[in-house]
């Protein structure tokens, strides 16, 4: 009576396991999407916008997501590029770089500024009140997504987020679970090459 182990289980665990590496690479995308569009953010305090114009591009594009963040006005330098109010107390903003650092006649600090596409500088000096932040990290081409999602009352970024890491927390248990199941040892088969093994011929 010869024995054998049923493989049968051995076929379905390439694909067992790239199904698992997939979630896995899913799992990972979502939770670093709700980190760096929502959670980020809202820990350090920063401001989201997208941009609407070319006058940051090729480096900001249309539809770059933006994460500006406050700090203190006289640490802002050359070279920093800035989200700041086109009059005080609107809404609309404008998203350029510093390219000098000047000063009022009563000794008041402002700020010149001007777009990396524009050849022009722009027509007004920044003053410190008009300044949103200095721009903590950009995210390319998802910025009109972002602003759908976030329309209405209190937006809906809070739900994607938790959805997002609901999801992975989701996926790493399948995963877990799908490779203990795996590792389950099959079942022994018989294949019974003699159906009286135990027989002997007669005389």
């Amino acid at each position: 009576m010869a024995r054998h182990r049923d493989t049968a289980h051995r076929s379905g665990r390439k694909p067992a396991l790239l199904f698992q590496m997939a979630g896995m690479a899913a799992m990972s995308l979502a939770v670093l999407a709700a980190l760096v569009l929502i959670v980020v953010p809202r820990l350090t305090g920063s401001y989201t916008y997208t941009v609407l114009t070319s006058s940051m591009a090729p480096a900001y594009s249309p539809g770059t997501f933006l994460v500006v963040r406050p700090i203190p006005f006289d640490t802002l330098r050359t070279g920093d590029v800035i989200t700041y109010q086109i009059e005080s107390g609107r809404a609309d903003v404008i998203t350029h770089r510093i390219v000098a650092v000047s000063s009022t006649q009563k000794g008041e600090r402002t700020l010149i500024t001007k777009g990396d596409n524009n050849s022009v500088e722009d027509d007004k000096p920044v003053l410190e009140v008009q300044v949103r932040g200095k721009l903590f990290y950009a995210v390319p081409h998802i910025g009109f997504l972002a602003t759908a999602a976030s329309s209405g009352r209190d937006g809906v970024l809070p739900f994607i987020a938790v959805g997002l890491v609901g999801y992975g927390l989701f996926s790493i248990v399948r995963g877990v679970l799908g490779r203990r199941k795996d590792h389950t040892p099959a079942p022994a088969s018989v294949t019974e090459e003699d159906p009286h093994p135990l027989s002997t011929p007669g005389p």
